[in-house]
């Protein structure tokens, strides 16, 4: 349902500028005509035999002031009414014209907002016009369009790759009953050893549900629970969460655990220590080393997770932060769910924080978290 709307912005601005104009110029000839009469008619007298004409006709010379003042005004009247007119069309057509083209901007900010789709961000207003207040709207709302593309690509890649990962565990519970019950021979153990792998399967989509429900609460919204948190303690906790994966492969820890007070979620901020480990461990090499530090200065606390692996390109560090990625490693490994990046990112930023990566010379990765010390 269409809103019904009164008179367009350039009409209204049309009719004020006219209106203005056209006052202006009623007060201009008002005072002109009191002017020019009482100028004419302070004429001197004179003689009473003196014999005066006037416009063709014999005036009294004791009238002649009158005459003369009242002739004045007819005639400031008659050639003010035609310059008034003209002066009001000017007026109307200039503010029309100026109006028109002050407020085409505006008018393709409109149209393009309403051509604009899913399909069709990549729309631009691209003004070269004055670097004026209508310029500065104009590039606005082009970085907005550029915001919202980026948004909405990115959440077609995420929802394709949720999608991917999945159907892979699903489509291995799928093959597994339907190959264990096509076989009328399967015997117990074959029974158990299905049921083996649709539990793991069954696990792993359980995992990935579950980072997803945590990514998407974190993902842009604020914080339910605003604590005093020591990031060294978190590391603590979550370190014996991982130490069971490190210790099989030979993974050496080393902490530089100083006090490191923050304020946020006690929950999430574990979770963003466990995550930052648990790439540590999987996608470290065997016997290969892990280095954990945190430290705090007057505005914000550090926590530094440094470990060996595989070689990563320095260019493509940034794209380990996306929904699964996992760096060296091909995105459909078994191990993790390629979102603990991105749940880091998504809560360091709903702390108002930063976060950054960066590759280690000798192969591996390094990411740094800082939290504010304040809220």
């Amino acid at each position: 349902m269409t809103t019904r709307r009164g008179p367009g912005l350039r009409v209204r601005i049309t009719l004020l500028a006219t209106g203005l104009a056209a006052a202006v110029s009623a007060l201009l000839l008002w005072l002109g005509w009191i002017l020019v009469g009482n100028v004419v008619g302070a004429v001197p007298t004179l003689p009473g035999d003196s014999t005066i004409v006037v416009n063709g006709r014999q005036v009294d010379p004791a009238a002649l002031g009158t005459v003369l003042r009242d002739d004045a005004r007819e005639r400031i009247l008659s050639s003010g009414a035609i310059a008034f007119g003209c002066v009001v069309a000017a007026a109307a057509l200039l503010s029309w014209t100026l109006t028109g083209r002050i407020l085409r901007p505006l008018r393709e900010v409109t149209s393009t907002a309403r051509r604009l789709s899913a399909e069709s961000l990549s729309e631009r207003i691209a003004y070269e016009g004055p670097r004026d207040e209508l310029a500065e709207l104009a590039d606005t709302f082009d970085a907005m369009l550029a915001r919202l593309q980026a948004a909405f690509d990115s959440q077609r890649r995420f929802v394709a790759n949720a999608s991917h990962e999945l159907r892979t565990p699903l489509s291995v519970i799928r093959t597994e009953l339907d190959v264990t019950l096509a076989d009328p021979d399967a015997d117990v153990a074959e029974l158990r050893r299905m049921a083996g792998v649709v539990r793991a399967a069954t696990l792993r989509s359980g995992q990935l549900v579950e980072a997803l429900l945590l990514l998407a609460r974190t993902d842009g919204m604020g914080l339910a629970v605003r604590e005093p948190v020591d990031l060294a303690s978190t590391v603590a906790a979550a370190w014996n969460g991982v130490r069971g994966e490190a210790v099989p492969r030979g993974i050496t820890p080393t902490f530089h655990a100083a006090p490191a007070p923050a304020v946020g979620d006690p929950s999430l901020l574990e979770r963003v220590a466990g995550n930052l480990l648990e790439n540590a461990v999987r996608h470290n090499v065997d016997g290969g080393w892990i280095d954990v530090r945190t430290s705090a200065t007057p505005e914000w606390a550090t926590l530094r997770v440094s470990s060996s692996g595989p070689v990563i390109d320095a260019a493509r560090v940034g794209e380990l932060f996306e929904p699964f990625r996992r760096g060296g490693v091909d995105r459909t490994a078994q191990k993790g769910t390629g979102l603990g990046l991105s749940i880091v990112r998504a809560v360091v930023i709903a702390h108002h924080g930063q976060v950054t990566a960066a590759p280690v010379p000798d192969g591996g990765l390094s990411v740094t978290v800082h939290l504010p010390v304040r809220p």
